[in-house]
C-alpha cells in the first residue's frame, strides 16, 4: 500500500446536508488461493478493515474478505453538521496502515 488513495467529497456542504464520500486505494488484494508460475501459492494479503472518521467520530466501517477486487472502491454517505476533517484508514493483513485526510468547510 505505498500508493496514495484517492478520495472524492466536496469541499464544502450546508450543515446538515448529506455528502457522497468516495475512495480509491491501491492494492493487490491477493486472495492467497492462486500460484504463482513455479506452482507456489502466493500468500493472501488483503485489506481487512476500512475506518473513516469525522473529527474523531466513526462515520462508516467494513469489513474486507479475499473477494474483494484489487485496488479497492468503497462509496458511502455522510451527513455533515460541522467544518472538519474525515480520517481514512485502510489495515492490510500484515497490519500496515495507509491513512488520508480530506477537509470539509460547513457553512
Amino acid at each position: 500500500m505505498a500508493e496514495k488513495p484517492r478520495i472524492k467529497l466536496p469541499k464544502d456542504s450546508k450543515k446538515g446536508e448529506i455528502i457522497q464520500i468516495k475512495t480509491l486505494v491501491a492494492h493487490i488484494m491477493e486472495s492467497g488461493q492462486r500460484r504463482d508460475k513455479d506452482g507456489k501459492i502466493i500468500p493472501r494479503m488483503i485489506i481487512n478493515n476500512f475506518l473513516c472518521t469525522f473529527n474523531g467520530t466513526p462515520v462508516f466501517s467494513c469489513g474486507l474478505e479475499s473477494a474483494i477486487a484489487t485496488n479497492p472502491y468503497l462509496q458511502f454517505s455522510a451527513r455533515v453538521e460541522e467544518s472538519g476533517t474525515f480520517r481514512f484508514s485502510w489495515i492490510d493483513d500484515d497490519g500496515a496502515t495507509m491513512t488520508a485526510e480530506e477537509k470539509i468547510t460547513v457553512t
